[in-house]
């Protein structure tokens, strides 16, 4: 197992390319299910869960072929040939979930493991599962596996979820595409990411209306073809990247990405001293102020705060003028980051679901561990402003979601590089 050592105190100035965005890229790959013709996707990110997937889908009989060089993966699945995502497989990315609606949708029948990934709190599936009952599917949940039936096929249905989940409107919203009828889902997530996916599935015949909204409306086909799409750009990342431009001090443009997509950063980072501007698909970020200021952030369902940048944000209130609150409102576990922060030197007290950070001077490096995906790239924005070196171990997590980060960091003067882990 690799680990990334930085030496920090180095500001960050140039230019980065944002990747297509994981969050959209996995869920478009299961879409290929829904069809029997080849479903191309451009701008997939080279990361380890797609490859993940890959064996995930190609084990329901799903082929694919992946270009690293042009980030286009070719999929197709002229038969299921097989119902069964197997433990071993599933159990490395919670995201294997989202094939289980596809899959009983066009086969009438999957047996999918519950999923594994980062352990950032519990994250039951219970509403995919509940979504899918009401399209007509019969679940059974036996020895560790979803077994879910519809030998009749899906029909349309009025799903109210009772909270907002991503990963349910996704997978419910797929289902219904080959359903019998018409599907209203309510209180639907409404992320960019929902988007994308519904987008690509009406070039693939689906006909889906209330896109970007908390109603969106599906009336079922009896099958959907092929086509291509290109994935939207991720803006977990570049909101990391304009937050390590704040902390940093440097001034950083980030490229091909939406503003809008990270509206929510804009308000808080403003407050800190942070100024943010965007030009024709471009993010360009440098810090205002000499020092940075303490700001409050509460996660929330899109468009509110990400919990996917709490972690991220708290690194920047470590070193900020005063202090700031972090509230985290969608995971119960989501403050593993914390003790290794604090080892860097960090002041924060964690009170239940929130976290207070009183801005210290300067961090100082030290050796640390990541526990989860989010985490793991808080505490690399940290080494980036910490005296010293700071070395960040087990960075398999921080490979799941962020494409050659090492390389991105270094090109706009980040001294950092990745070494093997004799202690792994």
């Amino acid at each position: 197992m690799d680990k990334i050592r930085i030496q920090g105190g180095t500001p960050l100035n140039g230019e980065i390319e944002i990747s297509g965005a994981k969050n959209a890229a996995l869920p478009l790959m299961t879409a290929a299910i829904l069809t029997d013709q080849p479903l191309i996707l451009h701008k997939v990110p080279d990361l380890r869960d797609v490859a993940s997937l890959c064996e995930v889908l190609g084990q329901l009989g799903v082929t694919s072929a992946y270009d690293a060089k042009s980030k286009t993966i070719k999929l197709h699945a002229p038969a299921i040939s097989s119902c069964v995502a197997p433990y071993e497989l599933v159990r490395k990315m919670r995201a294997s979930i989202l094939v289980l609606g596809p899959l009983v949708a066009r086969h009438g029948e999957a047996k999918v493991s519950l999923p594994g990934g980062c352990a950032i709190g519990t994250r039951p599936v219970d509403l995919h599962i509940d979504g899918l009952k009401q399209l007509g599917a019969e679940i059974e949940l036996i020895e560790g596996y979803i077994h879910a039936t519809a030998k009749q096929g899906l029909k349309g249905a009025h799903i109210h979820f009772p909270k907002v989940s991503v990963g349910a409107t996704e997978n419910v919203m797929m289902a219904a595409t080959l359903a019998k009828g018409t599907t209203t889902l309510a209180n639907a997530a409404r992320e960019p990411e929902i988007t994308d996916l519904g987008e690509c599935l009406i070039k693939m015949g689906a006909e889906i209306e209330g896109l970007g909204t908390d109603t969106i409306t599906i009336h079922g086909k009896p099958f959907l073809r092929g086509t291509e799409h290109t994935v939207i750009a991720d803006r977990i990342e570049a909101g990391t990247f304009v937050i390590a431009g704040a902390m940093t001090g440097g001034k950083l443009t980030l490229k091909h990405c939406n503003l809008q997509h990270i509206d929510y950063l804009l308000d808080p980072l403003h407050k800190a001293g942070v100024d943010i501007t965007g030009d024709g698909g471009n993010i360009t970020v440098q810090r205002a102020s000499a020092r940075l200021r303490g700001v409050d952030i509460m996660t929330e369902p899109y468009p509110g705060f990400p919990t996917d940048l709490q972690a991220q944000m708290m690194s920047m209130l470590t070193i900020a003028e005063g202090a700031g609150m972090v509230t985290e409102t969608i995971f119960e576990n989501r403050f593993m980051h914390v003790p290794e922060l604090v080892r860097m030197g960090a002041d924060i007290t964690v009170h239940g679901s929130s976290a207070l950070v009183r801005g210290v001077a300067k961090l100082k490096g030290a050796d640390v561990m990541a526990t989860d995906l989010r985490a793991s790239v808080s505490l690399v924005l940290a080494g980036l402003v910490a005296e010293g070196a700071t070395t960040v171990h087990r960075i398999y997590h921080l490979e799941r979601g962020y494409e050659n980060i090492v390389g991105k960091l270094s090109t706009v003067g980040a001294k950092l590089e990745r070494l093997k882990d004799e202690a792994a």
